[in-house]
């Protein structure tokens, strides 16, 4: 991707300064919050930026694969609907993904749990809505 191009998570920044960062530039793998982690993770599904989202998943709960996009798949945006932190160590972040394969419009509603260790922020797991 271009690092003046538009940030897939929907940022108003260019990705080389938004997800960017945390994908392979300065802050690599410390987003600041939650919902920084999980746009990054966003805009790394879109770019089948596999590695980025084996290394901010939780080891406990991270799948043994990730495998890429479907030959086809367009991410068509992302909407975050609430993010809270709930102490220090813990957030949730309720989104809306949408994705369209195959001229079939897909739609992944989640409210995603994630914890702070050792000063960084992963993903843990998420319950479908």
């Amino acid at each position: 991707m271009s690092p003046g191009a538009p940030c897939p998570c929907g940022g108003a920044a260019a990705y080389a300064d938004c997800c960017g960062l945390y994908h392979a530039g300065p802050l690599h793998l410390l987003a600041p919050d939650a919902e920084r982690l999980m746009r990054s993770r966003y805009a790394a599904y879109v770019l089948d930026e596999l590695d980025y989202l084996r290394a901010t998943w939780h080891p406990h709960t991270r799948p043994a694969e990730l495998t890429p996009n479907p030959a086809g798949l367009k991410w068509l945006g992302l909407e975050v609907r609430r993010a809270a932190q709930q102490d220090d160590t813990h957030a949730t972040v309720e989104f809306i993904a949408r994705s369209k394969l195959g001229g079939r419009a897909r739609r992944l509603h989640e409210t995603s749990r994630f914890v702070r260790e050792g000063g960084r922020w992963f993903y843990v797991d998420g319950d479908l809505r």
